[in-house]
């Protein structure tokens, strides 16, 4: 019992334990791998032993009798010891590979089932790294480093066991170097881990600023920030360098001292070797052989700690996103009936009306303190036109984002058609969901798979209708190849107002029964705003629809008009209803019409 929970205690310490539902499949592999590490070590063992041999039988005797068969053995090792390493080395390489892609695929599919506060507290570096440079480090340490490790342990097991068996007293002064070599790291592991715990975080934080500076140039050049951005970076990478010099000390002294005692061992063989000289040269010469070949090992094994100690940071941090819980889950109950999000049971989903209401809700943000909504209560009968406005940043995406589960109500209940969300699915009620953003985001790819990601059953007309629908097809007949004409990383071959209309015929491609525009006009044009808006009243008939509008005039003849202001919902209503009132909503609209007619006036003169 004593002997399985040290083991266990290994295995966190390293951090195994955690990836051992990675390394299970492969158990087959790893086993050949050690087995085959141990047959070259077996070999390059034997080698000082037949060396012994040829001196003491060869040249001490004089005799040649069993050349041919002493020959033919040797040959035999080397060829035996080439196979194995070279199968070994296939196999770690194959080992590295697999284990990269899985530990990325869990790492990728995880991050689709988290909610959006996680990618909100985030950085995209921070999640870059994680994915990337983490799962490499891991993959390499459990390929190359497991086969190394074999390989130069059991070489040192193997020639302590072989000058037991020839020298007892020589052997046992060796190893009396092992309890200092112990004690030694024990007194770097903490220090080691530390530090390059620090480094990763600090790394993270460069590769997110050098995705700001790839994403936002444009931004910078307008700006003319360069020498600002260059400063900030720079000062990062000083950072990285100070304690990346940090850590290169300690390993450093780590590994130094380490090859002292190393050095004192083979002292030591050197030393006492010089007696055994007198009576066996050959003898003397396995001795010296094992003491230099004990070298290469000692330091391996030396920066093997090291390095497994700098990739406990590696499993920690990715271990730590894979055990991240989102905010928002479905019930085992539910998932067992509806399915998740990569397994749905789409013959279980019942139709999607389109009701909804707020029943006593009550929500405050996940790392919020204060309230948002308190006590909320909101029928919207399906078919229902319902506006959001307010000033930027008042939080009208909060009744957005509770009706679209992408957060859950602090409080009370947000129901779907007579029933609260979360008595179905998430993927049930967003496959019915169509979502235009403020920020229009394409996939790389044509515009043709992007708008099948709506519809992946949509034919050319059902394309061509919605594309139509939102004057999306102007956009489409000036593209070179049409609808097969590549729209570049995040669509950036395309112009904002291009992405947004090409984004509103995707969300209409789907048919949703709700559909969600987050002011989805404010990135077009004043003309393709009225065609949209055009197009926005035919659409939203027989749908709920949520409108998140800045520009008060496109939403004056929504059923139900919420007004929001510091997060709170202050003044509901028709918008001849709330200009009666002459309260918050009428002084937005006054302003925003005055600054309209001045624009307008000014553009004429």
């Amino acid at each position: 019992m004593k002997h399985s929970k040290k083991q266990d205690t290994g295995l966190r310490f390293f951090g195994i334990n955690k990836m051992l539902p990675f390394l299970r499949k492969y158990r087959g592999m790893m086993a050949v791998m050690v087995l085959l590490g141990i047959v070259g070590s077996v070999v390059d063992i034997g080698t000082p032993v037949l060396q012994r041999y040829a001196l003491n039988h060869f040249v001490g005797e004089g005799t040649l009798d069993t050349l041919v068969p002493f020959i033919l053995l040797y040959f035999g090792a080397i060829l035996l010891a080439g196979a194995a390493n070279y199968v070994s080395t296939k196999y770690a390489l194959w080992l590295e590979v697999r284990l990269d892609r899985d530990l990325r695929s869990a790492a990728f599919s995880h991050l689709q089932t988290l909610s959006f506060s996680y990618f909100s507290q985030n950085s995209v570096g921070y999640i870059h790294a994680r994915v990337m440079s983490d799962t490499s480090r891991i993959g390499s340490l459990f390929s190359w480093s497991l086969m190394d490790s074999v390989w130069h342990s059991a070489y040192l097991i193997g020639a302590v066991a072989v000058m037991l068996a020839v020298n007892a007293k020589l052997a046992l002064l060796v190893m009396a170097i092992l309890p200092l070599i112990a004690v030694l790291f024990s007194l770097f592991q903490k220090k080691l881990v530390r530090v390059n715990r620090e480094i990763r975080e600090i790394n993270s934080k460069i590769t997110g600023n050098f995705n700001e500076g790839i994403t936002g140039a444009k931004t910078i050049k307008t700006l003319v920030i360069e020498d600002k951005i260059e400063h900030s970076f720079n000062a990062d990478t000083d950072s990285m360098l100070k304690k990346s010099v940090r850590g290169a000390h300690l390993r450093g002294l780590f590994a130094v001292t380490m090859n002292f005692a190393s050095s004192l061992a083979l002292a030591i063989v050197l030393w006492r070797g010089g007696y055994i000289a007198r009576s066996e040269v050959g003898t003397f010469s396995m001795f010296m052989s094992y003491a230099q070949g004990m070298m290469e090992p000692v330091r391996w094994i030396v920066d093997a700690i090291s390095d497994f100690i700098t990739t406990q940071v590696n499993i920690e941090r990715l271990t730590k996103l894979l055990e991240t819980k989102p905010d928002v889950v479905d019930t085992q109950a539910v998932i067992d009936l509806y399915g998740d999000s990569f397994t749905p049971k789409k013959e279980n989903w019942e139709p999607l009306h389109g009701d909804i209401e707020f029943r006593d809700v009550s929500f405050r943000y996940p790392d919020g303190e204060e309230y948002i909504l308190e006590h909320f209560n909101l029928k919207i009968p399906f078919g229902t036109n319902v506006a959001i406005v307010g000033e930027t940043g008042a939080g009208k995406s909060t009744l957005a984002n509770l009706i679209c589960r992408f957060y859950e109500p602090t409080a009370g209940a947000v129901l779907i058609d007579g029933r609260d969300a979360r008595e179905r699915s998430q993927l049930w009620l967003h496959s019915a969901i169509g979502y235009v953003l403020q920020t229009p985001h394409l996939f790389s790819g044509t515009v043709r798979e992007n708008l099948l990601y709506a519809n992946p059953d949509a034919t050319d007309a059902q394309i061509a209708q919605a594309l139509k629908l939102v004057s999306a097809d102007e956009v489409v007949a000036r593209l070179e190849h049409g609808l097969d004409t590549d729209v570049g990383e995040g669509g950036d071959m395309l112009s904002t107002g291009e992405k947004q209309l090409i984004s509103f015929a995707r969300a209409i491609l789907a048919d949703p029964r709700i559909l969600v525009l987050d002011e989805a006009t404010a990135s077009v044009d004043t003309i393709t705003e009225q065609k949209i808006q055009t197009a926005i009243d035919t659409i939203i008939r027989g749908r709920t629809s949520i409108v998140i509008a800045h520009r008060l005039s496109t939403i004056r003849n929504a059923d139900i008009i919420l007004v929001v202001r510091d997060g709170r919902i202050i003044e509901q209503g028709r918008h001849e209803e709330l200009l009666a009132a002459r309260g918050h909503y009428y002084r937005l609209y006054t302003r925003q019409y005055e600054d309209e007619a001045t624009n307008a006036f000014l553009r004429k003169a």
